[in-house]
């Protein structure tokens, strides 16, 4: 199998089975799809029960540790049947037509794939305009600044070849795991690239990304990088 589909869920029932379909219409390579229930209260286990006699490539695996999204990617991760895995929000904010982009890159020889809002082509659509200037301005910032290879770190919709996955140390609790997984694969030395997408603000469910609880965790990865990238010039020319 060459895909692995992750969605995490907490309380999706609104969502997760128009987000299934979706993803049965729009992705046109063997794929199989692992939806994590994230300590869900709601039916969204059921209605993924349901789909998986429709669906034959569905699996339901849970989050048995503490809640929050890292943890959930992290369940999901361990579940894979394939060298190629991509987390997609349940809410329908990616657009799954770019995971035949992310695929090519693969296919090209990338080990990871940063689906970008801010780079020539993407777009993003309606949400909070903080948090559309918190992640555009950090993401370019490390990108003009320290050359990373992506203008959008902080979107959670990357494409990562397994041994990535396998190579990373995953600190992080909440939304801040994407942007851990980008750096850290860089300074590992993996080849990154990035595709525009288009991304739009939920329109029905509760999101529990919350900007200001998160942005010390954001902040110290950030500076992490900084310190890391300073560190390197300092070996390589001073050494």
């Amino acid at each position: 199998m060459k895909l692995s589909i992750i969605i995490p869920t907490h309380n999706e029932e609104s969502n997760i089975g128009n987000m299934i379909k979706s993803i049965e219409q729009s992705v046109f390579n063997e794929y199989e799809i692992i939806v994590v229930d994230d300590h869900c209260s709601d039916k969204t286990a059921d209605i993924v029960g349901r789909l998986a006699l429709e669906y034959k490539n569905i699996r339901l695996v849970k989050n048995n540790h503490e809640a929050g999204f890292a943890n959930a990617l992290k369940a999901g991760f361990s579940s894979i049947n394939a060298e190629v895995v991509v987390p997609v929000m349940a809410d329908l904010c990616d657009d799954l037509f770019t995971i035949e982009k992310m695929l090519n890159k693969i296919d090209q020889g990338y080990d990871l794939v940063c689906a970008a809002r801010y780079m020539k082509g993407g777009k993003r659509l309606g949400g909070s305009r903080l948090k559309a200037f918190l992640s555009r301005w950090g993401g370019k910032s490390l990108h003009y600044l320290l050359g990373i290879p992506t203008h959008d770190i902080a979107n959670s919709f990357k494409m990562y070849k397994k041994a990535v996955i396998d190579s990373i140390n995953i600190e992080s609790r909440y939304f801040e795991v994407s942007m851990e997984l980008v750096l850290k694969a860089y300074f590992l030395g993996f080849k990154i690239t990035e595709v525009p997408t288009a991304w739009k603000e939920r329109t029905q469910g509760r999101s529990t990304f919350r900007v200001f609880k998160l942005l010390p965790s954001y902040l110290k990865l950030y500076f992490w990088a900084v310190l890391m990238k300073i560190r390197s010039f300092w070996c390589r020319y001073f050494r």
